[in-house]
């Protein structure tokens, strides 16, 4: 590309055509470089022409700008052009205006399967997965067009944000169905898509039938296996990648740290993450740094963390100090958490989630002053907590449930039969854990607090709804907290059903009153 700036350079007076085939040439790889072309061009008076806009605009949808192209797009009188509002679709998207990529899409006399791809992607990029779905759906009942990689790729996107395993699956079966090939990217798409919807035992039997695979689809099994808690199964295939002659990236070593972290392999931690250098000669990223102050806060070895984190190279970022606040709350230490709370308020002053593990930690130990100074604090200081919330899939169907609230069509029924569920999972042994509840207030009113936790809500339905032996599978936003960790292990053992849990973290797999987890998270 230099020298091909360098020749262009030394045209007297280049027309349309040399400046398209330049501004195409960087549209990917370079695309501030094509939109400086594009700029030069309107400066030198050279008129743009339907070949101009599709890489002008898609270098500006990979740099997120281009608000006014549309409006000079019809100025131009080149609005009708096909490939410009494809164009047109992807930058919305990139921008966030499903709205806009909607409009132009629906304004479209003629759709290729472009058009239609563009659109499914937008969707499914702005978490809108069900009318990517949708749009998929509509898009099989028109004339001859046939999904191709790039198609499918999108669609396994949005099965995979909404975690939807049964959708997956007959995502899955289309594409073979339909005779498609099973490329590296289509391959390992589909292994992340069954490990975010919580089957990663099906992700390693597409990994296993891919004949060719890359360093991403051997990082994605890995990934999966270690959000799971199959931590040793993890370890195990970053030595078959090594064996195989790969070199792990830096994503690669991140995935393999969390496994390591997440299974309180401390030693095979320490390994790799010394070997990112030594080995590799790779200077270990502020995530592997994270990586490593989680391995150790995890495994209570909280002086160690303080003592790696001063010692970094790269200064602790507040994701760092919210990692070792998790930890110190989690082992009770007191004094230890409100030094990161000191040092988090310096770069991240705002943030719900440190007050409240905060005040979580001043409620283990019965400092309800404290405690209440922290409430406070964030009321003053106008910081809100994020809602809780789960949902489940039922076939095109969301359930939503929000803690505490009343938001379900049947609340009512879901509560009472959740209350039910507690008085009897007490006879075997189950006691709400109300030392993390908000306020210093009467037991009765921290239990009832703790008893409307949005998965609680979620799994209550899912006993209600689903009579049949089923997987119930629920995905928060948050991370699970101890006491709804606690009722999910009974419920499954009471109940005799698995229950497959997906929060901001990682995935939990109930069954027979045990986790996968190990109770160690």
């Amino acid at each position: 590309l230099p020298h091909a700036r360098s020749v262009f350079a030394r045209v007297p007076f280049p027309d349309t055509f040399a400046y398209n085939t330049l501004i195409r040439a960087h549209a990917h790889s370079s695309p501030s470089h094509s939109v400086s072309l594009f700029s030069a061009m309107r400066r030198d008076g050279v008129s743009p022409d339907n070949f101009t806009f599709p890489f002008v605009l898609k270098a500006c949808a990979r740099l997120h700008i281009g608000h006014d192209a549309h409006a000079l797009i019809i100025k131009l009188g080149l609005g009708s052009d096909i490939y410009v509002q494809n164009g047109l679709i992807s930058l919305y998207g990139s921008l966030g205006s499903v709205a806009g990529a909607f409009d132009m899409f629906d304004e479209m006399p003629e759709r290729d399967l472009v058009s239609w791809s563009s659109m499914i992607s937008c969707f499914a990029n702005n978490s809108f997965g069900y009318e990517a779905l949708g749009l998929f759906q509509d898009m099989q009942l028109v004339g001859n067009l046939k999904p191709d990689e790039v198609t499918m790729l999108s669609v396994i996107s949005a099965v995979s944000s909404l975690g939807a395993l049964e959708l997956g699956k007959w995502v899955d079966a289309y594409i073979s169905r339909t005779g498609l090939k099973r490329t590296v990217s289509l391959g390992t798409a589909l292994i992340d898509m069954y490990s975010r919807c919580g089957s990663v035992d099906d992700s390693i039997k597409i990994f296993n039938a891919i004949p060719v695979k890359n360093v991403l689809t051997w990082t994605v099994l890995i990934n999966g296996l270690a959000v799971h808690g199959r931590s040793e199964e993890a370890l195990k295939v970053f030595h078959e990648m090594k064996n195989a002659g790969l070199k792990p990236d830096h994503i690669t070593f991140n995935g393999v740290l969390v496994a390591c972290s997440h299974g309180g392999l401390v030693d095979d931690g320490w390994r790799v993450f010394e070997s990112i250098k030594s080995d590799y000669g790779m200077e270990p990223t502020v995530e592997h740094y994270g990586c490593i102050v989680d391995l150790l806060g995890r495994a209570g070895l909280l002086n160690k963390a303080f003592e790696f984190v001063d010692t970094m190279p790269i200064k602790p970022n507040a994701v760092i100090w919210r990692t070792l606040l998790g930890a110190c709350v989690k082992h009770n230490d007191l004094k230890l958490s409100e030094k990161a709370k000191v040092k988090i308020h310096e770069l991240d002053p705002n943030h719900d989630g440190d007050y409240v593990l905060l005040s979580n930690v001043y409620g283990q130990v019965g400092r309800w002053d404290e405690k209440a100074n922290v409430r406070n604090s964030m009321r003053e200081k106008k910081v809100g907590k994020k809602p809780g919330y789960s949902f489940l899939n039922e076939g095109d169907m969301v359930h939503e449930f929000v803690s505490g609230d009343d938001f379900h069509p049947k609340s009512n029924e879901i509560k009472r039969f959740l209350i039910s569920i507690i008085d009897d999972l007490r006879l075997d042994g189950y006691t709400l854990f109300t030392c993390n509840a908000l306020h210093d207030v009467e037991d009765e009113e921290k239990e009832q607090s703790l008893s409307f936790h949005s998965e609680k809500l979620a799994v209550a339905f899912a006993l209600l709804r689903f009579k049949d032996r089923r997987t119930i599978r629920v995905i928060k936003n948050l991370r699970i907290c101890y006491d709804c960790h606690c009722f999910m292990k009974h419920v499954s053992n009471k109940f005799d059903r698995e229950i497959v849990v997906r929060d901001r973290n990682r995935f939990h797999h109930f069954s027979k009153g045990s986790c996968s987890c190990k109770d160690y998270w």
